[in-house]
């Protein structure tokens, strides 16, 4: 079969091909501990689950406005103004099937073949896939543990040029779980308004925060006009099954993207939209306390890996991911998430699957139980030491 040239450009996310891998591992017998997938181990609110039920009962089955139901709009515009400190309007907001379509249709939209879009590395590898799909070029600008994985903003500044059409930022972020700090913010920002270019801020992590607050890159001067905010429902509601995410942009493009929707996707399933209102504007206890117990695990996960002789691991401060320093114990991180999986049952990702500035780490979810994490890490810990014999 010959495909088109451009799919050649399209990549993937190495995360899923790992849970392949250890999934045909239990299938021959093999005890293997899961902290490869990127997703809450936790069941959607009831509160949630019930809203959709009733929808569906009251008929809530049929096609919505591809822009999104008003009622959920509303619900947007109201819930995030108070959580990121903005003044959100519902024409401001698009809903889609999961967050992710925010991100291609954003770049559809706006970005023409050769220009040149700014993207964290390591980060989440649909940024690169979705550029180099377009046609665009992509240009990786580097996290570095120093800096808590921010970015250096001279670096930053050596990558702007006449064809910097945007940039996208993750705060907290997949896979390092750091959080940009404000200044780090404040000083993109001055630079996206200097230089005339989106930023892209996907911040569907923006209520798994440990410590201090999230800030929103939209609130600085000049970029509520330039700026659009992925965010959505898999990661702080558990939803990852139900695809319900949003986007909050300019009234313009809001309608150049449901443009879009219509010849994608057509509307996102109206029941979840109305489940999704809930979400927002309903009972936050479970959302809460699943934060609290992911903080529990953190602290669990970190203190562990940093035990582990040839192992070093910053403390996240937000998602629930890890991304320890393993370049103590002399080999690469494909070769020890290799080993991980086959001799010690443990499921992780390289640190390369999110780019090539990830070589020397790995990514750990701990989207687990303790109890899990614990043998995981006794496992790990036994790996390593196996290593120096």
């Amino acid at each position: 079969m010959k495909l088109a040239e451009r799919m050649s450009r399209l990549g993937t996310e190495s995360a899923f091909e790992v849970l392949a891998r250890a999934k045909s591992l239990e299938a021959e017998g093999k005890e293997i501990i899961h902290l490869e997938i990127g997703e809450p181990d936790f069941d959607t609110p009831d509160n949630i689950r019930e809203a959709a039920v009733k929808a569906i009962w009251d008929g809530y089955t049929h096609y919505s406005a591809a822009q999104g139901i008003v009622e959920l709009r509303n619900a947007v515009a109201e819930v995030d103004s108070r959580r990121k400190g903005l003044e959100i309007k519902p024409e401001e907001v698009v809903v889609t099937p999961g967050a992710k379509p925010i991100m291609f249709f954003g770049m559809l939209a706006l970005v023409d073949e050769g220009d040149e879009v700014i993207y964290p590395n390591p980060g989440f590898p649909i940024y690169e896939s979705v550029i180099e799909f377009l046609g665009a070029k992509a240009v990786p600008i580097q996290l570095h543990e120093s800096k808590g994985f921010s970015l250096d903003v001279g670096e930053l500044k050596s990558k702007i040029t006449s064809k910097t059409k945007m940039m996208i930022i993750n705060s907290p972020q997949n896979p390092t779980g750091g959080v940009i700090p404000k200044e780090d913010l404040e000083a993109i920002a001055a630079l996206a308004v200097e230089n005339d270019f989106w930023v892209l801020s996907d911040e569907v992590y923006s209520e798994i925060i440990y410590e201090g607050v999230h800030n929103s890159i939209a609130v600085f001067p000049g970029m509520r006009e330039r700026t659009i905010i992925i965010d959505g429902y898999s990661k702080t509601y558990a939803m990852t099954g139900w695809r319900l995410g949003y986007g909050v942009m300019p009234a313009e493009l809001a309608q150049a993207m449901t443009q879009l929707q219509i010849n994608a996707t057509s509307c996102t399933c109206t029941f979840t939209q109305v489940a999704g209102v809930e979400g927002l504007k309903g009972d936050q206890a479970a959302a809460k306390a699943m934060v609290a117990e992911f903080k529990k695990r953190r602290d669990v996960i970190v203190e562990g890996l940093n035990a582990i002789d040839g192992i070093t691991c910053l403390l996240p401060k937000g998602a629930f991911y890890v991304f320890p320093n393993i370049t103590g114990t002399g080999v690469t991180s494909q070769e020890l998430s290799d080993k991980l999986l086959y001799e010690g049952g443990v499921a992780v990702l390289p640190g390369t699957a999110f780019g090539s500035f990830g070589e020397g780490y790995l990514r750990l979810s701990y989207a687990n139980s303790v109890e899990n994490i614990r043998k995981a890490l006794a496992s790990i810990e036994k790996t390593v030491a196996g290593l120096k014999k």
